[in-house]
């Protein structure tokens, strides 16, 4: 019993203990517990209602997806038939363009295709034509059949054309009628003067032309229109009568007491006297077709040699030595008429502002003319027969109406036919000439 008690008490004892020592924070630890669970609890509760919210809000935005979506897909149907309209318009537009393209692209490579083959077809045929042109005028009477063509042909222009109206000078017309009464008053003094004569007044024109030019107001004074011509006359007298003979003063007097355009005009008419008292000297020892062939003859060789124009034309050197250059030239080709040689060599020393091969070329000129002929440079391949040579005068004459001196030149390269130049008219009928006329015309 006593044990009993004794354990009952140990146990009252460990059950005091227990409820004072342990209980206290047990229970204060579970309600400790109790309040957070509560804390949890509550949490929990609004953790729940958050994730309510959330699948609340979740549901409407993907409602809002499926709208926004909705609208989309609408608003991309709607933009896909536009999109399509306009692609297919475009496409329309642009299947046109290359089209149209390809029609202008196709269309310029036939054109191009074809002017090529006619150009080639065009080149074999004239290199074919060519061939056949040369062999036929190879022959002898070939050739010459290709000048009566052409002789034919210029007889019939002969037959249609109208007489020239009268040829315009440089001069204008006060200098023109001026220079014709010098030349006049030339003609009727000259016919009095001897060979010897007509050499020194010819050298003392040129002699004046020379101090004309050195002395410009001198040249001015004798041309002044308001000047006295008995004034004029009177210091000619004074500064030339000891140095000129009579005949050239009396010229000089005539040609300052006329009325002049410019004071070039009177300068150069004084050169043309000179000339022509030459041509007259020629005339008189019946030498003027000769004169005339050999200047012609000199202007070829001007023409073939363009360096030695250059050395008669170059005005740095002085004229005593161009003039001998020329007379080296042609005592070494042949033998000059004396007449020729002077007059080329006074060509030569009085050249003024041109080359020499257009002062010669100008000079043969006057040399024909000075007979009443005009100047025909013919071109032929080969030398003409007297008979053809003879039509062929007789033809230019009928068309200018004018005597007709024909100056034949040979080049091989023309082949056949004629080329007629008469001053600026040039009439062209050698083969060359049309072979060449035809390669012109084929397509690039």
């Amino acid at each position: 019993m006593a044990t009993f008690i004794g354990q009952l008490i140990g146990f009252a004892v460990i059950v005091l203990i227990i409820m004072k020592y342990v209980v206290p924070p047990v229970r204060k630890l579970m309600v400790e517990r109790r309040a957070a669970v509560g804390a949890e609890l509550e949490e929990s509760a609004k953790a729940a209602q958050r994730v309510v919210d959330a699948d609340l809000f979740r549901a409407q935005r993907l409602e809002e997806g499926r709208l926004e979506a909705s609208h989309i897909i609408d608003e991309a149907a709607v933009d896909s038939v536009r999109i399509g309209e306009q692609m297919r318009i475009q496409g329309g537009v642009e299947a046109e363009r290359i089209k149209v393209q390809g029609d202008q692209q196709l269309l310029l490579l036939r054109t191009q295709l074809i002017r090529e083959l006619r150009g080639e077809l065009g080149a074999q045929a004239l290199s074919r034509a060519a061939e056949i042109v040369t062999e036929y005028a190879a022959d002898p009477l070939g050739q010459s059949a290709t000048v009566d063509r052409f002789l034919d042909e210029l007889e019939s222009m002969a037959a249609a054309r109208p007489a020239p109206q009268a040829r315009s000078t440089d001069l204008r017309p006060a200098s023109r009628d001026a220079q014709a009464a010098v030349v006049t008053h030339f003609d009727a003094l000259g016919a009095q003067f001897s060979v010897a004569e007509l050499s020194q007044l010819s050298d003392e024109l040129a002699a004046v032309y020379t101090l004309l030019l050195r002395e410009p107001t001198l040249a001015r004074y004798l041309t002044e229109t308001g000047g006295s011509a008995d004034a004029k006359k009177a210091l000619l007298e004074q500064l030339l009568a000891s140095k000129v003979s009579p005949g050239t003063l009396e010229i000089l007097g005539n040609a300052v007491a006329a009325r002049w355009s410019t004071t070039t005009d009177f300068v150069n008419c004084v050169e043309y006297v000179a000339r022509l008292s030459l041509l007259e000297r020629a005339e008189r020892e019946q030498q003027t077709d000769e004169v005339a062939e050999q200047l012609f003859r000199f202007g070829r060789m001007l023409e073939e040699q363009p360096q030695l124009t250059s050395l008669l034309s170059d005005y740095r050197e002085p004229a005593s030595g161009r003039v001998d250059l020329l007379r080296s030239v042609l005592n070494a080709k042949s033998s000059a008429n004396p007449t020729t040689l002077a007059l080329l060599a006074q060509t030569v020393e009085l050249l003024h502002g041109e080359r020499v091969d257009e002062a010669v070329q100008n000079l043969a000129r006057l040399a024909v003319g000075r007979r009443g002929e005009i100047v025909a440079e013919v071109s032929a391949a080969a030398e003409l027969s007297d008979a053809q040579l003879q039509r062929l005068t007789e033809i230019l004459a009928r068309i200018y109406h004018h005597p007709v001196s024909v100056n034949l030149i040979v080049g091989p390269r023309l082949l056949g036919g004629l080329s007629v130049t008469v001053g600026d008219e040039v009439i062209e009928g050698t083969l060359s000439s049309r072979l060449a006329a035809a390669a012109m015309k084929l397509p690039n």
